[in-house]
């Protein structure tokens, strides 16, 4: 029933060890078990349980590699629902936040990555700029002129998937949209790789290179976010 699946998802969210978990791996990559634990605090065998959890419960699939438990988010479709709920949230600081924690706050909100696309003010500006020139339209949607100019500028290929091209996933630090789907996750892919954009730490929040400002300026007319 459906009363009972979403009284068993809304169980699996329910524990602060596992919410930190699942915030943790928005970034995108494959963690350890052991590198989970020690982002949430928590013992090895007690961070193990919890994974053994999501992963039954199709939140978080996994890997073994020699010794290594390796796990990830399931797919767009776990991230999309993590992120729509912080949006739901709304901002969350701590009332007094410490100097790291509210440097680490303000460099999330300029600029991370939602799973395998570009948010924050960054990402957002990146697809108002789009919007603007008439490469998507104001759903979100890519145009004819869009999808010519990611093949030519960004040498996209759509996927033979079932995934989305585009869609709007609305950011919870800017409370707008930004670009979702295989397109966006294709221009945050595309940054990395020409090292556009650069991860700072060992969380999600990023931020542009001098090369990238230059790169974004000519293809966009986008200005770094303040």
């Amino acid at each position: 029933m459906a009363a009972d699946d979403l009284a068993t998802l809304a169980a699996l969210l329910a524990d602060r060890s596992r919410a930190r978990f699942l915030l943790a791996l928005l970034d995108g990559r494959a963690w350890t078990s052991g590198e989970l634990a020690r982002a949430a605090d928590v013992a090895p065998s007690t961070a193990s349980e919890h994974l053994t959890r999501l992963v039954a419960g199709g939140l978080l699939v996994e890997h073994r590699q020699g010794r290594h438990r390796y796990v990830r988010l399931a797919g767009p479709r776990q991230a999309r629902l993590l992120e729509d709920l912080l949006a739901y949230l709304g901002p969350t600081d701590p009332p007094r936040p410490t100097l790291a924690a509210a440097t680490a706050t303000e460099a999330l909100r300029r600029g991370r990555t939602c799973y395998d696309h570009l948010a924050g003010r960054l990402g957002v500006a990146i697809t108002d700029a789009m919007t603007a020139r008439g490469l998507l339209t104001g759903d979100l949607a890519v145009t004819d002129d869009g999808l010519a100019w990611l093949t030519a500028e960004l040498a996209f290929a759509p996927p033979p998937s079932r995934r989305p091209l585009a869609r709007a996933c609305l950011d919870w630090t800017e409370r707008r949209s930004h670009l979702a789907g295989a397109a966006g996750a294709h221009v945050c892919a595309h940054l990395r790789e020409r090292g556009w954009v650069r991860g700072i730490g060992t969380g999600r929040a990023v931020r542009l290179t001098p090369a990238g400002e230059t790169a974004l300026r000519d293809l966009l007319g986008v200005t770094p976010p303040p």
